[in-house]
């Protein structure tokens, strides 16, 4: 169940997109029957956590994003799954829209009909493998504030402190979207886990600060995005970093960061739809979207080249008796400045030489501290055997209590108690055993996760471990800092280190191995028509070798 239920955000819409897992080779081999959606995460499927995390922040209008080849795999989780099956109503929303394979680019789900069609408002995008601890309510009430997105709250938009917004919507501009990233150099550092360069502006603050645990204090204007990959390409192609004239002009204090990454949350007003589909040759929202919108801000005529001045000037439908009715968030853009009798209107407004210069709506940046909540994404192994060992390590609901304890913490740390021997070594504070574990005499079980049904067999020694459901250990093995996939079997008296084990594969007894991802060759070997086909290939070489030793030439 999700920790604590906010107040329902009026609205508001998230869309969880649920990728192929192609970061996780050993344990999405077949994505359609075993989806990244679905791998656990300290024992609860991966697109648990942003569902929650929708829940816990009043968003309850949910859609999953799959292929359709994937779905049949997550309706059935969605049934079935006892953490899913327990997520309060309304349940989230499968769209497999028909053109979606597995290599569909996140921006060009946008441009889908299925997921136009679905989208009707302001909108929220998360990925499926997101684990946020931080409140998403902070951060929605946060975008309201500093994009004066609670109604006429820009009292027209000109004589606004904050970040200038453009044509249409509230009578001072359109809402421009927010992003997170965090900090990915912390105590542990993750290898391999990616970055991506950033810089940024301070936005000038208001009348009233605001209070030291305020996210406000950490939101700034981005400017420029791109994957730490990318910059390093165009660093070692210029043999330097070049920076536009036009940055420095209009923001001559910026912040470069290197060393975030993006949570790919992002909060969109719904005209970020409509630019998406008028530049459907957008791949990705983080690289190409964020991306963008960020330079438009300051790169002169770059918004016109996004079609950005016909996408906000498009004209909000004229209010009936009907439509005052419905719960649209354009009925909220009130502008209270207009119905003050002193009000007076902005005479600049109507002075125009020429082409009006396009305002864009700004891409505000949420920069979490250092030793702020957890906010992680799990896209590769490592950061899953991390991220669920951290999250092993949280006091259980039946020590603390619910409102004590992580909107992430279980029940308890050992779901079976009957089923671990006497004369064996499991550490609580930092394990953390699911429903029908058991655990047999002489063994050592030392900062793991072991998902349900697993059998851990007489003497067997496991430390910074995951093991997903069904796993068996069996006599006299050692483990140290691997992950073994669903109703995978490890032979007696073996010895792993570092390793990732395929579901489903049986490990022989005795194997000694380490830094290695053990997998089936099941599917990869060669059948009859291939090898006659490399015979006859190697046949033909054999001739061409011998013709050419007797000065023969091909081919005249």
């Amino acid at each position: 169940m999700p920790h604590a239920l906010s107040l329902p955000a009026p609205g508001f819409q998230a869309i969880i997109l649920c990728g192929p897992g192609s970061s996780f080779p050993t344990f999405t081999a077949n994505p359609d029957e075993n989806p990244k959606a679905l791998i656990p995460i300290a024992n609860r499927p991966m697109v648990w956590y942003p569902i929650d995390f929708c829940y816990r922040m009043g968003v309850t209008n949910i859609t999953l994003i799959a292929p359709p080849s994937s779905a049949p795999a997550i309706t059935t989780a969605l049934n079935t799954n006892p953490h899913l099956t327990s997520l309060p109503l309304p349940k989230p929303y499968l769209l497999s829209p028909k053109d979606l394979d597995q290599n569909t680019g996140t921006a060009q789900i946008f441009c889908l009909p299925e997921v136009r069609e679905i989208v009707t408002g302001d909108f929220i995008v998360l990925p499926c493998d997101l684990v946020c601890e931080l409140g998403g309510e902070s951060l929605l009430e946060s975008w309201m504030v500093k994009e004066a997105g609670l109604g006429g709250a820009t009292g027209g938009g000109h004589e606004s402190t904050g970040p200038k917004m453009a044509m249409g919507g509230e009578r001072g501009g359109r809402r421009g979207g927010l992003g997170v990233w965090y900090e990915t150099k912390g105590e542990t550092i993750i290898k391999g886990e990616e970055t991506d360069f950033i810089a940024t502006v301070p936005i000038e603050g208001g009348p009233v600060p605001p209070s030291k645990s305020s996210l406000l204090n950490n939101i700034s204007k981005l400017v420029y995005s791109v994957p730490t990959d990318t910059l390093n390409d165009i660093t070692e192609d210029k043999k330097s970093l070049p920076i536009r004239h036009g940055l420095i002009r209009e923001h001559p204090r910026i912040r470069m960061l290197s060393s975030h990454r993006d949570a790919h949350i992002y909060i969109f007003p719904a005209w970020v739809l409509d630019m998406m589909n008028a530049n459907q040759h957008m791949d990705s929202i983080g690289e190409d979207v964020i991306g963008w919108l960020a330079k438009a801000d300051w790169q002169e005529g770059l918004g016109d080249k996004l079609g950005l001045r016909e996408v906000l000037s498009v004209q909000a439908p004229t209010d009936t008796d009907e439509s005052l009715l419905d719960n649209n968030p354009a009925h909220d853009d009130i502008d209270f400045s207009s119905l003050s009798t002193t009000f007076t209107s902005n005479l600049r407004s109507t002075e125009t030489s020429g082409k009006e210069k396009l305002a864009v709506p700004p891409i505000l940046a949420y920069v979490q501290p250092k030793g702020g909540k957890m906010i992680r994404r799990v896209d590769t192994a490592p950061l899953l055997l991390f991220v669920s060992l951290q999250l092993a390590k949280l006091e259980a609901i039946d020590v603390v209590g619910r409102d004590a304890s992580s909107p992430f913490a279980h029940q308890a740390k050992v779901a079976y108690p009957e089923g671990i021997a006497s004369k064996t070594t499991v550490t609580r504070p930092d394990c953390l055993l699911a429903e029908n574990v058991t655990v047999e005499e002489k063994c050592s079980i030392k900062e793991c996760v072991i998902g349900a049904n697993c059998q851990i067999k007489q003497g067997a020694k496991l430390q910074r471990c995951v093991l997903m459901d069904g796993v068996v250990v069996e006599k006299g093995c050692k483990l140290t800092g691997c992950i073994l996939g669903r109703r995978s079997q490890i032979g007696e008296e073996s010895v792993l280190l570092d390793c990732e084990v395929q579901e489903n594969l049986l490990v022989e007894a005795r194997t000694e191995d380490k830094n290695s991802k053990l997998m089936s060759s099941e599917g990869m070997e060669a059948t009859e028509e291939e090898i006659q086909e490399s015979f006859a290939d190697q046949e033909s070489c054999d001739v061409v070798e011998a013709d050419e030793s007797q000065g023969i030439s091909l081919g005249r």
